[in-house]
């Protein structure tokens, strides 16, 4: 089985798993495979075999129980790419080091591929920051901050007073804990409310603005506070939203300083990637110090989150 790469040196961008195809599949190996490799077609994880024939392409193996070959991106997003993995691993090291993002422009530039290619690369990449089937946020004793930005305009839609032509994000963040970001069709009563019913414990205390959308939801959580915005009120005792607004500040620089322009059939794996960045700044150890979350750290949870899924173009929707 091969070794794990030492996450300390993956930052270094001389590191062959940046350079070369054969010691990035062994990086990949070793982080998708921790206790040796098993069939994605079937799940057998004793009976395979290593096929090193001259004819065989490095890191293919057999399963001898469904009798299929595979290799470490079959069931992944890098499943039938072209793409070198080395250069998939320098992709996912350069997104994860860029606090408010790189653009495919300055991909396509730094890693020789075409533009069309550099663009669909990205996508992959934030399909695998997407973190679906989580524990809801908050719980007794726990802050919930929720709001509301937005961003772009609507397909068709007319630029006019007010948001209601723009793309609407929703987001919540639990104090001291992971954020959940949504694009939504509209801020309504009803889009929020099923945000909240879905990713916040009940049991928690929830903090909003002043908005009329708040009122009856937070009646049904442990406490509600709201602060003023319009009146110029922003923190009352330990009642704010500072902290979802400091998300969405990070956000929306990247947004506009760049990616510029964002459709909305897209945004909300934009939303994915912020998030994911968010909730992947720094870590506790048992005792509860805090420690940054380095950038070849947060490579490697973004390569996990490569397995399960596929994007192709028809899927992307170009």
């Amino acid at each position: 089985m091969p070794k794990k790469t030492d996450p300390t040196k993956t930052a270094d961008l001389l590191n062959p798993i940046f350079t070369d195809a054969e010691q990035a599949r062994e990086h990949l190996e070793a982080l998708r495979w921790p206790d040796g490799p098993y069939c994605p077609h079937c799940g057998e994880a004793e009976n395979v075999t290593r096929l090193d024939g001259e004819s065989h392409r490095p890191g293919l193996i057999q399963c001898n129980a469904c009798r299929k070959n595979f290799s470490v991106t079959v069931g992944t997003l890098f499943e039938r790419s072209h793409i070198p993995l080395n250069k998939w691993m320098l992709a996912f090291h350069l997104v994860a080091a860029s606090k408010k993002a790189m653009s495919a422009h300055q991909m396509h530039r730094q890693l020789d591929v075409t533009y069309k290619t550099a663009w669909f690369m990205m996508h992959r990449i934030r399909e695998a920051m997407a973190t679906p089937n989580r524990p809801k946020l908050g719980g007794e004793g726990k802050i919930i901050e929720a709001d509301e930005t937005f961003w772009g305009m609507k397909p068709g839609g007319q630029p006019k007073k007010g948001y209601h032509h723009k793309n609407a994000v929703v987001a919540l963040v639990e104090r001291s804990g992971e954020v959940r970001a949504f694009h939504v069709p509209s801020a309504t009563a009803q889009s929020v409310r099923k945000v909240l019913n879905e990713n916040a414990d009940k049991a928690s205390h929830l903090m909003t603005d002043e908005a009329k959308h708040y009122r009856k939801i937070g009646r049904e959580f442990a406490k509600h506070s709201a602060v003023n915005h319009t009146r110029g009120e922003y923190v009352r005792g330990d009642a704010f939203t500072n902290t979802i607004e400091s998300f969405f500040a990070v956000f929306k620089r990247g947004l506009v300083g760049t990616y510029h322009h964002v459709g909305a059939q897209h945004l909300h794996r934009y939303v994915s990637e912020f998030e994911f960045r968010a909730n992947h700044r720094k870590r506790f150890d048992a005792e509860g110090v805090e420690f940054p979350i380095t950038d070849a750290e947060r490579a490697e949870a973004m390569l996990i989150g490569i397995t399960g899924k596929r994007l192709t173009y028809r899927r992307i929707g170009l």
